[in-house]
């Protein structure tokens, strides 16, 4: 093979992987440099390492007796409020978009977050986020920096799209778009790593706990540091009911001097399948659905609600210091996933490597669990029929919006009605900006 730098073919040699020069001459220029570059991204003796745990059993749940619920936080204070404002107006908190995905599941090739779902509208969950985020900065006289996490997948897309709606209002500098970290797939039977072509290994998003670690490889946490911010807000693209930076929530977040807080939706039955927060070895923990066995899943409370009721939407909130830790050597763990992944070739039977961002809640030392209403902050959209689909969560945006303009004296008449989050942000804010004698006749957009 001609002109292959002999230090790269030491390296895969010495770790078996000399393979993936296949083809090395039939390569042009751009594509030997293609390659080049991805293998010098990549730690072949880390990947040596992660392959040898293959066999190991998937890790089984402490003793029961180390297992409880996690204690909720009650409603806000005034006080809480207050403090949370106050964090806002001294640009403390930034709000961190998670939008790595496409919308395959909604029959979309394109990012997820650029799925319309205004009911009345047809407002993107890029523009209901990113409107959010530029009231929040209006509100408080301060901008609340938008870092926007998205994959190799979707990050031209996404960041082509921003700028063709001139980031939706927000300063440029203020919106911040960074990639989530990859990672190659070996073979599951042999551990050699797996070329989706000629010249091109497979590799796949690193989970999404390689959000946290991408803010520190990219620079992102120097960043804020840099700029003041002390805490950010971690939620996902397919929500639109998320209250984003909640002031309450910010504020109890303070209060605690909690290293990191989340949200939590009390789990109706059993089977849900959303992950549970729990105290396990007396720390903060999630637990996947399909890993709490059927009979902890379904017990219950002398009142009959579910004793693991504590579901989470993916709402949480970091310290930045904390981040700074749990990002660092030793922090955040690969898992193994068994996948069948395409190649050229066919299919292959893989082993994945991913980070969970829940991985990093029990290395917390203070800790806060707060529920919110479901109704209010949880409608994800993943499907596209049936549960959490077009329907449902433009249903649910429905609901809250009506809900808020009849607590203000306004009867929807069961029509459609949206209210942009430019206009309000909430209940209160509405009822204070109700054009008198607002009547809805027919589908209605505030704004």
């Amino acid at each position: 093979m001609t002109h292959v730098p002999p230090d790269l073919r030491h390296r895969l040699a010495a770790h078996g992987q000399e393979h993936v020069l296949a083809g090395w001459d039939a390569l042009a220029p751009a594509d030997r440099g293609a390659l080049v570059a991805q293998l010098a991204g990549i730690d072949l003796g880390e990947l040596d390492a992660l392959y040898r745990r293959k066999d190991e059993p998937h890790a089984a749940l402490p003793p029961r007796h180390r297992i409880a619920p996690v204690p909720l936080e009650a409603p806000a204070t005034a006080e809480a409020v207050a403090r949370g404002e106050a964090a806002l107006r001294a640009g403390a908190v930034a709000a961190l978009l998670v939008a790595g995905g496409q919308g395959t599941r909604l029959g979309s090739d394109q990012p997820k977050g650029m799925y319309p779902v205004g009911p009345v509208s047809g407002a993107t969950l890029f523009r209901i986020h990113a409107e959010k985020v530029l009231a929040l900065s209006r509100r408080y006289g301060k901008p609340v920096p938008l870092l926007v996490m998205t994959s190799p997948a979707t990050h031209a897309e996404t960041e082509a799209y921003f700028r063709a709606e001139r980031f939706f209002g927000l300063a440029e500098p203020d919106v911040v778009f960074f990639q989530q970290g990859t990672m190659p797939a070996v073979e599951r039977a042999t551990g050699r790593l797996i070329l989706e072509r000629p010249g091109k290994l497979f590799e796949s998003p690193n989970g999404h706990g390689g959000t946290l670690t991408a803010l520190a490889e990219t620079g992102l946490l120097a960043d804020l540091r840099t700029r003041g911010v002390e805490h950010v807000f971690y939620f996902q693209v397919d929500n639109p009911l998320v209250k984003v930076c909640d002031p309450g929530f910010v504020g109890r977040h303070l209060a605690a001097a909690a290293e990191v807080s989340s949200k939590v939706v009390l789990k109706e039955q059993p089977g849900e399948k959303v992950g549970i927060l729990a105290a396990v070895d007396g720390r903060c923990g999630i637990i996947e659905y399909s890993d709490l066995p059927a009979e902890m899943a379904a017990e219950r409370e002398a009142d009959g609600r579910l004793r693991f009721r504590a579901g989470s939407p993916a709402i949480h909130l970091f310290s930045v210091p904390f981040l700074g830790r749990v990002t660092g050597r030793g922090g955040l763990a690969y898992h193994l996933a068994r996948k069948t992944v395409p190649t050229a070739g066919g299919e292959v039977e893989a082993l994945k490597f991913e980070l969970f961002v829940f991985d990093a809640l029990p290395m917390a030392e203070r800790w806060l669990t707060v529920e919110t209403p479901r109704a209010e902050e949880f409608a994800p959209l993943k499907n596209a029929t049936g549960p959490d689909s077009p329907e449902t969560v433009r249903a649910a945006l429905i609901a809250l919006h009506a809900g808020w303009l009849e607590a203000a004296g306004v009867t929807t008449h069961g029509h459609a009605v949206e209210v942009s989050p430019l206009l309000a942000l909430d209940a209160a804010e509405l009822r204070s900006k109700i054009p008198p004698g607002l009547a809805v006749t027919g589908p209605t957009h505030l704004r």
